[in-house]
């Protein structure tokens, strides 16, 4: 059902900047490391601009995908975070094979021991629950380590009365963890669920992927749902959409722009925005910068 969008997916992804990476230019004789080429529209671009630009194509404003280390830096106070759950790994439920090694291999590579990240910070002042998802490791799909770190996330932010900002980015499901993969949907979902009843703010940043169980799961609850421009935001995949209702679909389907139009998310935030953004939403409910009464 699936593989139309994994497939999308997997070929933006290896279109799109990696941390420490650079895309190989068309260009006969120029250096790998000169130009950063656009997945959306293929314009180059000298990488010293397009990373002092964050990662932001200057032609259509396309937001490339960024490290979770990157997405940190752009949106954390300087030296605030602080980590959840650091050493949380995957015992591999089902015994897939090199399921471990491939583990051990990105957590190396990325100072990361699975999909997500989660903890504590202050953004501009205001102490929130943070959650970054990396789509670098495993395309950031949902296992059960991302399911349980998500979950108490949640629970930590329920107790202490903090808001929760979620960064997501994801493939989905992840089928090397079988169904207790797909159980973590659910497990989110419920810990949402009892955090909003407990009164508490949740803000959803969809970033470039977020598709399959992600989507269907808590990437949608939050209580104000922002989106990066021209992400892709989606289940299934838009062949699969197609032949089931049997319509052809809009050119921008699945983009955070066709989903802002028809209700979907709340807004659309320039990364460069990102910041500011956030810390408006939590003074608009009433959270308090550290030290105000």
């Amino acid at each position: 059902m699936l593989e139309d969008l994994l497939k999308t997916v997997k070929d933006r992804f290896l279109d799109a900047a990696h941390i420490g990476e650079t895309q190989i230019s068309e260009k006969k004789g120029v250096p790998d490391d000169i130009f950063f080429k656009c997945p959306r529209c293929r314009t180059e671009t000298l990488i010293e601009e397009f990373e002092n630009n964050i990662k932001i194509c200057p032609e259509c404003n396309y937001h490339a995908r960024l490290t979770w280390r990157e997405r940190l830096d752009y949106t954390a106070d300087y030296g605030t975070f602080v980590e959840f759950n650091k050493n949380m790994t995957s015992q591999n439920p089902i015994g897939y094979p090199d399921y471990e090694e491939k583990l051990n291999s990105l957590s190396e590579k990325y100072e990361i021991n699975d999909g997500v990240i989660t903890g504590t910070c202050f953004i501009r002042g205001y102490r929130a629950v943070l959650g970054i998802m990396d789509s670098h490791f495993m395309m950031a799909s949902m296992g059960s380590v991302a399911g349980e770190k998500i979950t108490r996330a949640f629970e930590y932010a329920g107790k202490h009365k903090l808001p929760v900002v979620m960064f997501t980015a994801s493939g989905g499901a992840r089928m090397q963890e079988g169904i207790i993969s797909l159980m973590q949907m659910a497990k989110t979902s419920g810990a949402v669920a009892k955090f909003s009843q407990t009164g508490g703010l949740y803000i959803t940043v969809l970033t470039d992927p977020t598709t399959g169980g992600v989507t269907a799961s808590f990437a949608s609850l939050g209580d104000i749902i922002i989106a990066e421009p021209k992400v892709l935001v989606g289940f299934a995949g838009r062949r699969v959409i197609q032949d089931t209702i049997r319509q052809q679909l809009p050119d921008d389907f699945q983009s955070s722009e066709y989903l802002l139009m028809n209700g979907f998310i709340d807004m659309i935030s320039d990364r460069k925005k990102m910041r500011i953004n956030l810390s408006r939403i939590m003074k608009l409910h009433n959270y308090k910068k550290e030290g105000e009464i």
